[in-house]
């Protein structure tokens, strides 16, 4: 079990905007949940209000976007920002999806932590996710 502080890691996983496709989403929230952590699914259509509110709310470890749509430079600096304004600096924004090397470099650069593209083994997210945590994750 992935633990910290005598409590499953919590993960928030979000679909943001109009993409309509949550397969991989729910794939990656299923190998999470499957590594021990606690998993929040937003399902689709979610604005980066919502998933930040649900994030306070679940009092999450990590956000998950998943993102096919095209609209990451727009969606994860929209996220970020709200994350700020609400003092959830010690939350890792992460994901993947169809990003370009060149825009997930940037995002990184940006704050937002790493981003993984279709095919990585479900495993090294949930190892990534446990190890940033761990690192920086104030209780």
């Amino acid at each position: 079990m992935t633990t910290v502080m005598n409590r499953p890691i919590r993960v928030l996983v979000a679909k943001v905007g109009l993409d309509g496709h949550d397969r991989g989403a729910k794939i990656i929230a299923t190998a999470l949940r499957d590594a021990g952590m606690e998993v929040i699914y937003t399902g689709l259509r979610q604005t980066p209000e919502m998933v930040v509110n649900a994030a306070l709310q679940e009092d999450v470890d990590a956000i998950g976007v998943s993102i096919l749509s095209g609209a990451h430079m727009t969606v994860f600096p929209s996220i970020l920002a709200l994350m700020k304004e609400k003092q959830m600096e010690d939350v890792l924004l992460t994901g993947g999806g169809i990003i370009p090397d060149d825009d997930m470099q940037a995002l990184q650069q940006s704050g937002v932590g790493k981003l993984f593209a279709p095919g990585t083994p479900v495993s090294e997210i949930a190892q990534y996710i446990q190890e940033w945590t761990i690192e920086h994750r104030k209780f």
